[in-house]
């Protein structure tokens, strides 16, 4: 079964113009989802809307949206006037601006979104864009309004196609200073400096997602297969308990155990014997020959 398009429109470039779709690249479908059980029956649990005061349950046809302006006091909103809000979709891409990735801010990624030609007749212009900017090494900046919203989206070569990414409006990304002004500014230098960047130096590595290890998700899948399977569900190792008492300390047996792994690698190569050590065991094994003879 084909992928399903979350969007189709138009990519456009100048007068280049192509039919494309938006299709999900990251989702959390295949998670694993309860249901609310009556403990009881055994049987599934439905919400329903309640009035806050009345208690009573509120038909559907009833129910609007409303932002409160005081304690208790709300605008009313209407699906038609919301709706009569939202901006008139032309279905349109247009690639209004080239920025080098590297001069986005990764705070302001939001979701991605795989972007591909929805038919043969479009893949050579759409080809042309994705080759374009690959060779300029750049990303391109386009609107549109994409779930009743009018979006930004970052749209960058990948593979064969292109990844669309919504970006986060400047009022939705909070201020750093609220949370960074509280922290001391600290001197650090000398042997803890060098420490700690030996640390890192020993755990350099590459950005790997087939390694990312989801432990919780792991965790509820052998909680429920164990269930299934009538046995006790197996129990957490505890956490080993550390004696350090301060961070020189902490530093110091965290670069030991960086060396002594490294000096375990480097010795664990397995031997090679050599001419004179073949010799003496050929000879070492005539004498235990013509001994047991």
């Amino acid at each position: 079964m084909a992928p399903r398009a979350n969007w189709r429109g138009f990519l456009t470039l100048g007068e280049l113009s192509c039919s494309v779709g938006l299709f999900t690249a990251a989702s959390t479908s295949d998670r694993m989802s309860f249901h609310i059980i009556n403990r009881r029956t055994g049987n599934r649990v439905h919400r329903q809307m309640v009035d806050s005061d009345t208690d009573k349950e509120v038909d559907r046809d009833d129910i609007v949206k409303g932002y409160e302006i005081a304690g208790g006091e709300y605008v009313i909103l209407t699906p038609d006037e919301i709706k009569a809000a939202v901006p008139d979709s032309d279905k349109t891409l247009e690639l209004e601006t080239f920025i080098t990735c590297v001069d986005v801010n990764t705070l302001y990624l939001d979701r991605p979104y795989y972007l591909a030609p929805t038919d043969d007749a479009a893949a050579d212009v759409f080809d042309l864009i994705r080759q374009g900017l690959k060779a300029r090494n750049v990303a391109a900046l386009a609107r549109t309004v994409l779930f009743r919203r009018l979006r930004t989206l970052l749209i960058r070569p990948h593979d064969d196609g292109l990844i669309a990414s919504t970006l986060n409006y400047e009022y939705e990304v909070r201020t750093p200073d609220e949370i960074f002004a509280p922290i001391r500014d600290l001197k650090i230098e000398g042997e803890m400096l060098d420490l700690a960047q030996h640390i890192i130096d020993t755990k350099r590595g590459h950005f790997d997602p087939t390694k990312f290890d989801d432990r919780y998700e792991t965790a509820l899948q052998e909680l429920v297969k164990a269930k299934i399977e009538g046995r006790k569900p197996p129990k957490k190792s505890k956490p080993e308990e550390s004696n350090v008492t301060s961070l020189m300390e902490a530093l110091r047996l965290s670069a030991g155990a960086g060396k002594s792994k490294a000096k375990a690698k480097a010795t664990s190569k397995p031997k090679v014997k050599t001419a004179k050590a073949a010799k003496t065991s050929s000879r070492k094994s005539g004498t235990t020959e013509r001994k047991a003879s």
